[in-house]
């Protein structure tokens, strides 16, 4: 499985790379493509069509980029749908951890209505795909593969740092596997990444509070393998997919990123009003 694993990041690291230093506009469908396919999987986490709901979260995904593409002259940042889709995506996530934490203390409030959720399955894809978008275009293609190596690194510090430490499970009625102690693993490595980005980066005006937003993202990206891992709990499965050897499914690995492109990307943008 290790071996697997391995693999399978060593071939998609450069090329997620690679992918990131083209055009907006094919991250835009290369991310949309992603997001299909995890749409897909979240139906099948929904109890619905996947064909149907995949299908229909791609025309939304096209019309939203349709209107991105009429105003290709305004920066994103001045355009009002797109700061509200980033605003729901939050909100949406303080809501995630109200459940999860409800959850964990043994009241479970997580819908059960497939059509509910799989309206939730919107709330938790576009936000963060449009939060890529606008990261890529307003702030640089290198900013995304900060996030994600902001992401992924915190992902290996947790799961280090709590294969080593770990004994005070974080929530063991939503995944026993996490502690406390990975939490921590996860903090210090994401302010070992975040350090040497602010300080190679001297147009951030602002070096602890973006210290603050890059924790923030992580404890964010937590909540959201979090919350994946309470719906697969409550269909009793354990990968979303298995399209990715040694990995799962699509949303295994876009789990964490979902909660935490739109929590870090609106940070910047009120770090760049405020400051």
């Amino acid at each position: 499985m290790l071996k697997q694993r391995l693999l399978t990041a060593i071939i998609l690291i450069p090329l997620i790379v690679w992918i990131l230093s083209l055009s907006t506009q094919i991250v835009a469908y290369v991310f949309m493509s992603i997001v299909v396919l995890g749409a897909w999987e979240w139906a099948g986490l929904s109890g619905i069509k996947r064909n149907l709901y995949a299908l229909v979260l791609a025309l939304v995904l096209l019309m939203l980029y349709w209107f991105w593409q009429q105003q290709s002259t305004t920066s994103v940042l001045s355009m009002s749908i797109y700061i509200l889709l980033l605003a729901a995506g939050c909100l949406w996530w303080l809501l995630a951890l109200y459940w999860v934490l409800r959850y964990q203390q043994g009241q479970s409030l997580v819908p059960t209505s497939p059509i509910i959720k799989a309206l939730l399955g919107f709330f938790i894809l576009l936000p963060a795909w449009m939060a890529l978008l606008i990261l890529h275009k307003e702030y640089g293609w290198h900013s995304v593969v900060f996030l994600l190596v902001l992401i992924w690194a915190a992902d290996s510090g947790a799961y280090f740092a709590g294969r080593r430490w770990g004994a005070r499970k974080l929530a063991d009625k939503i995944s026993p596997g996490k502690t406390w102690e990975g939490v921590a693993g996860a903090l210090v490595m994401s302010l070992i990444i975040s350090l040497a980005y602010a300080l190679s980066m001297p147009l951030i005006t602002s070096f602890f509070l973006f210290m603050l937003l890059c924790l923030l993202t992580v404890l964010a990206s937590i909540l959201g393998d979090l919350l994946e891992s309470l719906f697969k709990r409550q269909m009793n499965i354990k990968d979303s997919g298995q399209i990715l050897p040694g990995h799962g499914g699509i949303l295994d690995r876009i789990d964490s990123l979902t909660s935490a492109a739109p929590i870090f990307v609106t940070g910047l943008i009120l770090l760049g009003t405020l400051f």
